[in-house]
């Protein structure tokens, strides 16, 4: 017989993180996904939809919207590509991709942003 004794200690680990200029908030704001959310809510402001989005669980589906959106009208999309060169169509939706594929490998991972 024996005794076996542990302490164990969950931290939190980062398991997804890109940076994007605020630059393409605009363009992120044309995307309105048919819940009335926009890409804009989800990407800059998931803590102040209604109800929160927080967890990668919450929007997957809707980066999935926001994805097809973007290839249909992506001519359009791309009028709103920053004057001064800082943030491109192709930056955003490589985002939406990435986070999209985040999302879906770690549905219960805790949705943080800093603006």
């Amino acid at each position: 017989m024996s005794l076996d004794v542990r302490l164990t200690v969950t931290q939190p680990t980062t398991i997804f993180t890109h940076n994007i200029t605020h630059n393409l908030g605009r363009m992120a704001q044309q995307v309105v996904l048919s819940n009335g959310l926009t890409l804009y809510n989800i990407l800059w402001r998931p803590d102040e939809c209604d109800p929160p989005l927080l967890i990668a669980s919450d929007i997957a589906e809707m980066l999935d919207e926001a994805f097809g959106i973007m290839l249909e009208d992506r001519p359009r999309l791309e009028r709103f590509n920053p004057e001064n060169g800082w943030g491109r169509f192709e930056s955003l939706i490589q985002l939406v991709i990435e986070y999209r594929n985040a999302c879906r490998e770690y549905p219960a991972a805790l949705i943080e942003v800093c603006r």
